[in-house]
């Protein structure tokens, strides 16, 4: 696929390999010896029974190109992937989504990036990373001359920090706006780094733990409040609370609603993408909070981060059902 017209968007990180291992046999056990207080655990020299195996790819820049392709997007991805079975995987997937695959790089003899999920029946999950050659992805990796679009969304470059402060200065310098859904390698960097780029991000998304990983406030009013930028929005979730907002001149909260998840994998991606999907139509806060509510609620609720990325624009009535309320404080 070439490009010939401008780009709605171009999405930037990391494209991936996905297994989904499914089984009770992996429990959840409670103990301080893990550092979030819970381990997902099976019996050491087993041989584990799958319920279920599912094999597809992910990647934050992938998966959410897939939101804004079926949604009616011109959409490219840049990424970076090995010459093997599972990059060919990779671009096959893009492309059989109507996504520009022209600035995808091809690493000869590299290996692409691969994920394991482990997944308890009740949705959650342990994730095992190879990162390949998503770990080598540099300024040299991405075609800069093509680099243009009405937006971009930068995803997680694995910790490469000053890459992600080239991309936002390149969007900055010709006028495109971006979304950043930065990974906890460039987060641990600290507000001190992020403090020349951030005003120059539109759209800025992490979760609740992210947030404190990068502001270290333990109040969503606090974490608020050092993450804000004159005229520029800020998304922060809350796992199965649900999402707030800020625009600046409010703050709003969208509740999760009661959908029984099977998997959490792609939930942030699809969330993140579904919003900027709004945003890119100036559509109201209201409705991005809504869109992006419907598609992380469509993707738990199947194995993979895009089998259940929406396929249209959800009507009036099912964004209505997302109730968005109005916070005057945190």
């Amino acid at each position: 696929m070439t490009l010939n017209s401008m780009l709605d968007i171009i999405t930037i990180g990391g494209a991936t390999r996905d297994t989904f291992l499914v089984s009770d046999a992996f429990v959840a056990i409670h103990s301080k010896t893990f550092s979030s207080g819970t381990g997902e655990c099976l019996n050491l020299g087993d041989k584990i029974e799958l319920d279920d195996l599912v094999l597809t790819t992910g990647g934050g820049a992938s998966n959410a190109a897939v939101t804004f392709a079926r949604l009616g997007y011109k959409t490219a991805t840049c990424c970076q992937v090995g010459e093997d079975a599972p990059g060919r995987d990779v671009i096959e997937t893009l492309q059989a989504e109507g996504v520009h695959t022209s600035l995808v790089k091809k690493i000869v003899g590299g290996r692409t990036g691969s994920s394991v999920i482990l997944t308890m029946k009740n949705g959650e999950r342990t994730i095992l990373v190879y990162r390949g050659v998503s770990a080598s992805f540099k300024s040299a990796s991405i075609p800069w001359r093509q680099l243009r679009s009405k937006w971009i969304y930068l995803t997680s470059l694995g910790g490469n920090f000053s890459l992600a402060k080239q991309i936002i200065e390149h969007a900055a310098k010709h006028k495109i706006k971006i979304a950043w859904n930065p990974g906890s390698q460039e987060l641990e960097k600290g507000l001190h780094a992020f403090g020349t780029i951030l005003p120059l991000v539109n759209v800025f998304n992490v979760n609740k733990e992210e947030a404190h990983l990068l502001t270290k406030a333990t109040k969503l009013s606090a974490m608020f409040r050092l993450l804000h930028r004159e005229g520029k929005i800020t998304l922060i979730t809350d796992g199965p609370k649900g999402a707030y907002a800020d625009d600046g001149h409010r703050f709003l909260f969208a509740p999760a609603s009661k959908v029984k998840p099977i998997s959490q994998t792609g939930a942030g991606d699809a969330f993140g993408s579904g919003c900027v999907a709004a945003f890119i139509q100036n559509k109201p806060l209201e409705t991005a909070l809504a869109l992006g509510m419907a598609n992380a609620e469509s993707v738990i609720q199947h194995y993979g981060a895009k089998i259940g990325i929406l396929h249209a624009w959800p009507s009036i009535k099912s964004l209505k059902k997302f109730h968005i309320k109005t916070k005057k404080t945190l």
